[in-house]
């Protein structure tokens, strides 16, 4: 499945991710200050053998790949598993866009509640509320979140 989402200047698609050793190496570059935080030993091989079983989805703009997105689906609805943005267009817009269309393919393939978890030292908790999700619960380094699509 493919989408695109149109909002004021920017036009991005969704595609089947098409290089998932890069797609992975991108979440590594991303991800790295935070697994180094938590003492998480990590590496790119790592995060690819993580992915592999997951919808893999290509951000794509201007036909140049900026990042991923990363759903796992269940009976609860939902899982964002990932949504990375390459550090080139981060703070631009692209991950709120990008979160809608993880929401319209949830929505499309009959998901009802959109599902998350967040490291509680990443900025990327205010995109998640800012889009309407809320915390249902947390540990020591992460806030689960969550909302109704």
């Amino acid at each position: 499945m493919a989408g695109t989402y149109t909002n004021n200047h920017h036009v991005i698609t969704v595609t089947p991710c098409s290089d998932l050793i890069k797609s992975a190496a991108m979440t590594y570059r991303n991800m790295r200050p935070y697994y180094q935080h938590y003492g998480v030993e990590w590496d790119e091989h790592t995060v690819w053998q993580h992915i592999q079983e997951l919808e893999n989805w290509d951000i794509v703009h201007l036909g140049q790949v900026i990042g991923a997105v990363r759903l796992a689906f269940d009976a609860d609805g939902c899982y964002l598993r990932d949504l990375q943005i390459d550090a080139a267009f981060q703070n631009q817009g692209w991950g709120a866009e990008s979160l809608q269309l993880a929401k319209r393919i949830a929505k499309d393939k009959g998901a009802i509640k959109l599902r998350l978890r967040v490291m509680k030292i990443s900025p990327a908790i205010n995109l998640y509320y800012r889009t309407g999700f809320g915390v249902s619960h947390e540990d020591e380094r992460f806030y689960f979140m969550e909302q109704s699509i």
